[in-house]
């Protein structure tokens, strides 16, 4: 497969598509970032062939939005009349209402094909140095559509990322989309960068094994860009966020109480509901 591809933004999701692209295809990559050097260093380690601009952004066959969601709205509204009008631009974002909607508008508007899409992929590492060809191998990813009723979007967009390797495809709306990334994802963050602060935490050492790794695995995040995914998400967030101060609620009763019977109900309820949705 031999494309044309811009990635903005080389941090460690951008650099990652856009190794795939150089490992996988004879894909021509340019990339660009707010920080110059880092578009520089990119070009020097063959992460891409050149600097992504207004010139070449025309060519590309498909362009990859990986910034923040505000940032990549202004960088798409920006730049809305340089796009292929015969390519496709996608975005990597973490929440998907406000960057559809604003995305949708814009492409609608300045006549070029915009699909919202999540890669369900990272590590607890940011920037390029940390960025991988294989980084989406087998991983799913979410694709937002701005209509349902093209039967040959999906296809097409499953082509273009075909260097990339991905594992699975699923169609969501962005308020769906939203809401389970909300459970699936963000509260695993905030209640792993919680559990962390906890003043035992200081002396874990020599008591810790697997439980305590998992637990703390996504503590280690970058603070700025989940903080706006966060606020982007809150809606849901919160709902979760309650609903989990009412489960951990009914536990303390059921201690402080010295309640034998309450408790095992309660662990035994999580247990059941944990084989329900993911197996034995």
């Amino acid at each position: 497969m031999s494309l044309t591809v811009g990635v903005v933004g080389l941090g460690l999701i951008g650099a990652s598509f856009a190794k795939a692209y150089k490992e996988n295809s004879d894909s021509v990559v340019y990339g660009w970032n707010r920080t110059r050097s880092i578009t520089q260093m990119a070009q020097m380690q063959g992460i891409i062939d050149d600097e992504l601009t207004d010139e070449n952004l025309g060519k590309c066959d498909l362009v990859i939005l990986s910034l923040y969601p505000e940032a990549t709205v202004e960088w798409m509204r920006t730049h809305k009349d340089h796009f292929n009008k015969e390519g496709m631009v996608i975005d990597a974002c973490g929440t998907k209402r406000y960057v559809c909607e604003q995305g949708f508008k814009i492409a609608k508007e300045a006549g070029f094909l915009f699909v919202g899409c999540h890669p369900m992929a990272g590590t607890k590492f940011s920037g390029m140095a940390h960025a991988k060809g294989d980084m989406y191998v087998g991983a799913p990813m979410v694709v937002v559509p701005p209509v349902f009723d093209d039967m040959f979007l999906l296809d097409r967009v499953k082509e273009l990322l075909a260097p990339c390797r991905f594992g699975s495809f699923h169609l969501s709306h962005a308020d769906e989309h939203d809401k389970m990334i909300a459970f699936t994802s963000q509260m695993a963050h905030l209640v792993s960068n919680a559990y962390i602060k906890s003043p035992s935490s200081r002396n874990h050492k020599g008591f810790s094994a697997g439980s305590y790794k998992d637990m703390t695995r996504v503590a280690w995040l970058n603070p700025t860009m989940w903080t706006q995914l966060f606020l982007e998400n809150k809606d849901n967030l919160i709902f979760e966020i309650d609903h989990l101060t009412e489960e951990l609620a009914k536990y303390r009763k059921a201690l402080v109480e010295d309640d034998f019977d309450g408790l095992r109900d309660l662990l035994d309820e999580g247990r059941q509901i944990k084989e329900e949705v993911d197996g034995i």
